[in-house]
């Protein structure tokens, strides 16, 4: 064994994609889109908590928030499109995020079954507050990067996203699809 194999065996995952090394198909893996794309996921919400713990907010509460401040007082199924969750777990970060007072549910001038969301005062300071942590995930994150890097990868990231959209189990809807055309406006 000469020592770069030595260096190689030691790292978690080899320095660059290349010919399976002694670990096989360990090796192999690293070289699946899919798996380095989790990974990268797994890092991101790593980073995403370690960077926000002082707001007490998750990642999908974030992506909840972001979502309304961009389209308040959608209904809950277009909010689900948009944040890109199923309906079931939309409705449970709702429901906690109106317990904790972020969010207002509020029956729809255009349908008296459906309510409305909006965020709350406390919610669009959390979002306000939150946005600079975001932010500096974002940045270590891509923080191997350099900038034209960056640019490339998230483009190839939204177009990987885009063009398979349909493939996932809670795909994004944009507002436009479906329930979310009409909306009612916040009456206060």
């Amino acid at each position: 064994m000469n020592g770069e194999d030595y260096v190689n065996e030691k790292k978690a995952v080899p320095a660059a994609p290349g010919p399976a090394t002694r670990r096989g198909a360990a090796g192999a893996l690293y070289r699946l889109p899919g798996h380095l794309i989790r990974r990268c996921h797994q890092i991101s919400v790593a980073l995403f908590f370690e960077e926000c713990a002082a707001f007490d907010i998750t990642p999908q509460q974030y992506a909840v928030l972001s979502a309304l401040a961009a389209n308040d007082g959608v209904d809950q199924i277009t909010l689900a499109g948009l944040a890109a969750f199923n309906r079931t777990t939309a409705g449970e970060i709702v429901e906690r995020m109106e317990a904790a007072g972020l969010l207002a549910r509020r029956n729809s001038s255009l349908d008296r079954r459906m309510k409305n969301i909006f965020i709350t005062g406390p919610g669009r300071r959390l979002l306000a507050d939150a946005n600079v942590a975001v932010e500096r995930v974002q940045e270590r994150l891509l923080g191997p990067l350099d900038r034209g890097e960056r640019e490339r990868f998230i483009g190839y990231l939204a177009r990987i996203a885009s063009e398979n959209n349909e493939l996932s189990r809670a795909p994004l809807r944009p507002v436009g699809e479906g329930r979310g055309r009409k909306r009612a406006t916040d009456p206060e």
